[in-house]
């Protein structure tokens, strides 16, 4: 069997055939970078989910380490308080110890003619006051520990130390 077509005919299939397979190329080339485009699109989307899984675990463990920064410092806030009380407190006995220390151990006891005469926190001041009675500005000689006291009638001033509250 012969088949008869005419040429325009055949231009028109062949120029049909021809467009038909340019519409196949870039349909074919658009399904392309459609894939590309999907395939990115996944990947940027995986991406993102891993960042936001990694970030949601450093929000957790940046909510863990507050919380326990949180406790420390009130824990260092009590400590704080309790240090100044301690050192409130030191100061305290610091300053009863200082006016312990300062307090005389013994005083210095004037005698005229072995009478009581006065009673002073130094032997300067002793002396002074039995000079301020009349008593020789020279001539006091410190008592020898150990030696005999003369008997008091027979000196006319005599500073002696006395020690206070039982210490010696």
């Amino acid at each position: 069997m012969i088949v008869l077509v005419r040429t325009r005919t055949l231009h028109a299939l062949r120029d049909s055939i021809s467009e038909a397979e340019t519409a196949t190329t870039a349909a074919r080339t658009e399904a392309a970078q459609h894939q590309q485009s999907s395939e990115l699109a996944t990947d940027s989307a995986i991406r993102a989910e891993d960042a936001l899984e990694k970030q949601r675990a450093a929000l957790a463990q940046a909510t863990v380490t507050a919380a326990r920064l949180e406790g420390e410092l009130e824990t260092l806030r009590a400590q704080s308080l309790l240090d100044t009380e301690d050192r409130q407190a030191l100061r305290t006995l610091l300053r009863i110890t200082r006016k312990q220390n300062a307090r005389a151990d013994r005083v210095y006891v004037l005698f005229h003619h072995g009478e009581l005469h006065s009673v002073h926190a130094t032997p300067e001041a002793a002396e002074s006051a039995a000079e301020a009675e009349g008593a020789p500005r020279s001539g006091w000689t410190a008592h020898t520990p150990g030696a005999a006291l003369p008997p008091a009638s027979e000196v006319l001033w005599r500073v002696q130390p006395l020690p206070l509250g039982g210490t010696g």
